[in-house]
C-alpha cells in the first residue's frame, strides 16, 4: 500500500509541493491502481472532471482519495477534500505526506486543533522534515503558544534548528515580550549566518525593543560591512531614527543612500516626507520635483506637489497637478474636491462647479463638496439652489454648522418665518443653543427687527458672556445708533480678546472710534478728536488687511478721511469700496457720498 501511494505521489508531482494534478495523470493512476472498470466510472471522457458532477465516491484504495482531494481541493471545495485526505489515511495512517494534507487543510478552514494534532503526527514520522516543522512552529505562533513552538524549532541543545527556525522564533518571543530571549535568538542568527539581511535587522529590532537605540545603529551598520548596498538595512537605521524624533538623521540617511543611488524613488519619496516633517517646504519641493520629473508615471509626487500648492495658496499650479492626477485615476474624489476647490479660488467657477459635482454621496467630502456649492449658488443669487445643496450636505452628514447655514439660506431667500421657526425647533437646551440663538438674532437684525435682535443677542450672553458674535453684533449696532459707544468699544475689545485676528471685529472698533469722533468733530473739538481720528484709521486700516478687501471697511475708512477734511483721499476710498461691489443693504447712502466728493471735487 505504501509503495503504491508512494506512486501516486510521484504522479502527483513529489508531494505536497508539486504541481496540482493533471486529468492524465489522474487516468494513468486509476489504470493502474483500481482497473479499467473504475475508469468508466469516472465518465466516457475519462477525465475526473466529470466526477464532479456526481456525488464523491466514498471507495477505494487511499491513492484514489488522494486523487479526489486534490481535485476537490484545486476547485475549493476542501471541506470534501479534507474528508476524501481524512479516507486514505484511514486506509494507511502512519503517512506523513496525509498527516500533512490534513493538517494545511484544516489550518485553511480554521480547525487549528485539528491542524495541529496532524501537524504533530507528520512531524512525529519525519522528525527531518524542515517543511512540517516550520508548519507546525507557525500553528503554535497563531495560538501564542510558545513553549510548544519552541519544542519544536530549538534542537536538544536549546538552540534552533535552522535559521528559518529562529526567524520563527525570533518572530514569536518578541511578540510575546520577551526582547531579551528575542535578542539571544538574533545573535545566534548574526553569528550562525551572517549572509542573511534579515539576522541584522532582527537583531538590530531586539535591541531597539530594549531600548538599546545605539546598538541597534551599530548592528544595521555591521549589516551594511556585510551587504554593502541593501536597501533594507538603510530603511531600519532611518526608521529607527524618524521613531527617536531625529528626522535631521533620518534625512541625512537618506542622502547616504542616494549618494550610492542617485535618483532612487523610493528614498526620494522618503526624504521629501521627511523635509515636509521638519518644515523644509522649500527642499521638499525640490525632491518632489526631481521626483515628478523621473517618473511622470507616479501620480505621488504629482499629489504631494498639489496639495503643497494649494497650502500655500499657489491654485493655478495646484490646479494642474490636481487636473493631470484626476486625468490619470478619474475615481480619485479627494483628488477632484481639491481640484474643485483650486478651481473656485482661481474663478473658474463652472469647472469648479462640474467637478465639486463629481463627488458622491458615499465619500467622506460629499458634505463639505455641496456645501462649497451652496456658497457658490449663494454668491451667484440662487438661493433656492443653494438651499437644496445644503439639505443634500444634510441628509448625508447632519450637522450644528449645516443645520445654521440652512436656517440663514431661508431667512436670505424670503422666508424669515420659515427660517425662525426652523432654527428654534433647534433649540434644545444643549450648550450648542447659544449658536442658534445667535442666529435667530442675526436674522431678526436682517429683517430689520433691530430691537428683538439686540434682544436676542443678550440672551446668548446670558448663556455665554464670551460669544464673540453676539458681543461684536450688539457693540457695532449700538455704534451705528450711536449710543452706549463706551460699553460697545468694551463689548468689542472683550469680542478681540476671544477673536485677535478677525477683521470685521476690528472694523467694529475702528468704527467706534470713528462714532466717538464725530460729535466732538462737529461740536468743534477738534483737537479732542484727533486721537480718535487716528485710532479709528489704524484700526480700519488694519481691518482691511486681515479681510483682503471689504466695501463696507473701504467706506468707514472713507468717512474717516472725510471727517478729517482729507476730501481726495476720502473718494479713493469711496471709488474702492465701489470697485469691490458694496452691500445694499449695509451701504444704502454710498451712492450718493461718492457723487457728492465728486462733483465737489470736479471728477465727472
Amino acid at each position: 500500500m505504501i509503495e503504491a501511494l508512494a506512486h501516486t505521489r510521484r504522479l502527483l508531482g513529489g508531494g505536497p509541493s508539486g504541481p496540482w494534478l493533471r486529468p492524465a495523470a489522474a487516468l494513468v493512476a486509476l489504470s493502474l491502481t483500481t482497473g479499467c472498470a473504475q475508469l468508466t466510472s469516472l465518465g466516457q471522457g475519462g477525465s475526473p472532471a466529470a466526477l464532479r458532477e456526481e456525488p464523491v465516491p466514498t471507495e477505494g484504495p487511499p491513492e484514489f482519495h488522494v486523487l479526489v482531494a486534490r481535485e476537490l481541493e484545486g476547485e475549493g471545495r476542501l471541506a470534501e477534500a479534507l474528508a476524501a485526505y481524512q479516507r486514505a489515511l484511514a486506509a494507511d495512517p502512519e503517512d506523513a505526506f496525509l498527516h500533512r494534507q490534513i493538517a494545511e487543510l484544516a489550518a485553511r478552514q480554521n480547525d487549528l486543533d485539528l491542524a495541529l494534532a496532524h501537524a504533530e503526527q507528520a512531524l512525529a514520522r519525519e522528525p527531518d522534515d524542515e517543511g512540517v516543522r516550520l508548519f507546525l512552529g507557525t500553528l503554535y505562533r497563531f495560538r501564542r503558544d510558545v513553549p510548544s513552538a519552541e519544542r519544536v524549532l530549538r534542537n536538544d541543545e536549546g538552540q534552533p534548528t535552522s535559521s528559518r527556525a529562529a526567524a520563527l522564533l525570533y518572530g514569536l518571543l518578541s511578540e510575546a515580550g520577551r526582547p531579551g530571549e528575542a535578542r539571544d535568538v538574533a545573535l545566534w542568527m548574526v553569528e550562525t549566518n551572517p549572509q542573511e539581511v534579515r539576522s541584522f535587522l532582527s537583531l538590530a529590532d531586539a535591541e531597539s525593543k530594549l531600548g538599546n537605540a545605539g546598538e541597534a545603529e551599530a548592528v544595521l551598520r555591521r549589516g551594511l560591512i556585510q551587504h554593502p548596498d541593501e536597501l533594507a538595512l538603510f530603511g531600519a537605521l532611518a526608521r529607527g531614527r524618524r521613531d527617536r524624533g531625529d528626522r535631521e538623521g533620518e534625512v541625512a540617511i537618506y542622502r547616504e543612500v542616494l549618494g550610492a543611488r542617485p535618483g532612487h524613488h523610493a528614498t526620494l519619496l522618503a526624504k521629501a516626507e521627511a523635509e515636509l516633517a521638519l518644515g523644509r517646504n522649500d527642499d521638499a519641493r525640490a525632491t518632489l520635483e526631481a521626483v515628478e520629473k523621473e517618473h511622470p508615471a507616479d501620480l505621488r509626487p504629482v499629489l504631494r506637489l498639489g496639495f503643497l500648492d494649494f497650502e500655500q495658496s499657489d491654485f493655478a499650479n495646484a490646479t494642474m497637478r490636481f487636473r493631470r492626477a484626476l486625468a490619470l485615476q478619474p475615481r480619485q474624489q479627494e483628488v477632484a474636491y481639491f481640484l474643485a476647490v483650486s478651481l473656485r479660488r482661481e474663478g473658474e467657477l463652472a469647472e469648479a462647479q462640474e467637478v465639486f459635482l463629481r463627488v458622491t454621496p458615499d465619500h467622506p467630502r460629499f458634505a463639505e463638496a455641496r456645501t462649497q456649492l451652496a456658497s457658490m449658488s449663494e454668491k451667484g443669487g440662487d438661493l433656492t439652489q443653494a438651499i437644496a445643496y445644503v439639505e443634500e450636505a444634510r441628509t448625508v452628514a447632519p450637522s450644528r454648522p449645516l443645520d445654521l447655514y440652512l436656517g440663514s439660506l431661508r431667512a436670505k431667500n424670503g422666508d424669515v418665518a420659515g427660517a425662525l421657526v426652523f432654527l428654534e425647533s433647534l433649540l434644545d437646551a444643549t450648550s450648542d443653543d447659544a449658536d442658534v440663538l445667535y442666529n435667530i438674532g442675526v436674522i431678526h437684525g436682517e429683517a430689520s427687527n433691530v430691537d428683538e435682535a439686540i434682544r436676542t443677542m443678550r440672551a446668548v450672553l446670558g448663556m455665554n458672556p464670551d460669544h464673540a458674535g453676539a458681543l461684536n453684533y450688539v457693540g457695532y449696532t449700538w455704534a451705528e445708533r450711536g449710543e452706549n459707544l463706551l460699553e460697545a468699544e468694551a463689548f468689542i475689545e472683550r469680542a478681540l480678546e476671544q477673536r485677535p485676528g478677525d477683521g470685521y471685529i476690528t472694523d467694529s472698533l475702528g468704527w467706534i472710534y470713528y462714532m466717538r469722533a464725530r460729535p466732538m468733530v462737529e461740536s468743534g473739538e477738534t483737537e479732542a478728536a484727533r486721537e480718535l481720528i487716528e485710532r479709528a484709521k489704524q484700526e480700519l486700516g488694519r481691518a482691511a488687511e486681515l479681510t483682503g478687501g471689504d466695501p463696507v471697511i473701504s467706506e468707514h475708512l472713507g468717512d474717516v478721511y472725510l471727517l478729517q477734511g482729507d476730501r481726495q483721499r476720502a473718494l479713493e476710498l469711496y471709488e474702492e469700496a465701489w470697485q469691490l461691489g458694496p452691500r445694499e443693504n449695509e451701504q444704502p447712502q454710498l451712492g450718493e457720498k461718492l457723487e457728492r466728493l465728486r462733483r465737489e471735487l470736479g471728477h465727472r
